[in-house]
């Protein structure tokens, strides 16, 4: 069982039907709660919805994972009603690591490690009730006040933010720190930069795969 599985994609060339195409590949990381990381799936599609979805979600039962008690999503379509089909009892997390990226885009390049350091107050409250008030808070701020479509990007997203704050300390930094799977990306890239562009969806899962 893992506590925690993050479910990302990554954009990569490649040609179908000779065109050269900007397609997505979609993984699942599962991390354990001694930090060790595992890809338990990669998937080609051109379109995400809930039928791929269940078939990744069966995909990943059928390759052995028993249960899942926290999916990490970053508004994939169809994806929450597809899980809980498979793992009903499966809470579906937005990415606080998406959110806060996405909360950074707001700012200068000179404000972003402040934002970002302000920022923390809300995901490292300890209850849902007094993170509610740290945004509040940082709606209030200079920085707040400088970028208010920060506070607002939280709030819209906020029914599927508060799960997070019933989870026990050491899943919940598993959630909001990047180590996992920023490192695994920075190593994907590496190789999906050095290749160019992929003969067909077969070779770029097999190279991404044996990376």
């Amino acid at each position: 069982m893992y506590p925690v599985v993050f479910f990302d994609a990554l954009r990569v060339k490649i040609r179908d039907e000779g065109v050269v195409r900007n397609k997505a590949i979609y993984l699942a990381l599962g991390v354990r709660r001694d930090g060790t990381r595992d890809v338990l799936g990669l998937w080609i599609e051109q379109t995400e919805g809930a039928r791929f979805w269940l078939r990744v979600v069966n995909d990943l039962k059928l390759r052995g994972v028993q249960d899942i008690l926290i999916a990490v999503v970053d508004g994939l379509k169809g994806f929450p009603e597809a899980i809980n089909t498979v793992f009903p009892e499966t809470t579906v997390q937005t990415c606080i690591v998406h959110l806060i990226r996405n909360s950074l885009d707001f700012a200068s390049w000179k404000d972003r490690k402040s934002v970002a350091a302000a920022l923390k107050e809300v995901y490292r409250a300890p209850s849902a009730e007094a993170a509610a008030v740290a945004l509040d808070a940082f709606d209030t701020s200079p920085w707040g006040t400088k970028y208010p479509p920060i506070a607002a990007l939280w709030r819209r997203a906020w029914d599927q933010v508060i799960p997070f704050y019933a989870f026990a300390p050491d899943i919940r930094k598993i959630v909001y720190t990047t180590n996992a799977i920023e490192s695994l990306h920075m190593q994907l890239r590496k190789i999906i930069k050095a290749r160019g562009h992929f003969p067909s969806d077969e070779a770029a899962l097999k190279l991404i795969w044996l990376a």
